[in-house]
């Protein structure tokens, strides 16, 4: 099954609380931190939410 490669490009602050939330959600802590995630439907909403926030990748 393929992975996500989820990486914060951009900060939280002053962003709406579920923008912050979703990043914490997701594993992201600061600006360069990389998450390997399962691709679930799940994790793509997450993603998709904030994409002007995070970059990703699928990986195998």
């Amino acid at each position: 099954m393929a992975n996500l490669k989820v990486t914060q490009i951009k900060s939280a602050i002053g962003r709406p609380d579920n923008q912050a939330h979703t990043l914490r959600s997701l594993g992201l802590k600061r600006i360069g931190h990389t998450v390997v995630k399962e691709d679930r439907p799940e994790i793509r909403g997450m993603v998709e939410t904030i994409p002007h926030l995070v970059t990703f990748e699928e990986i195998d």
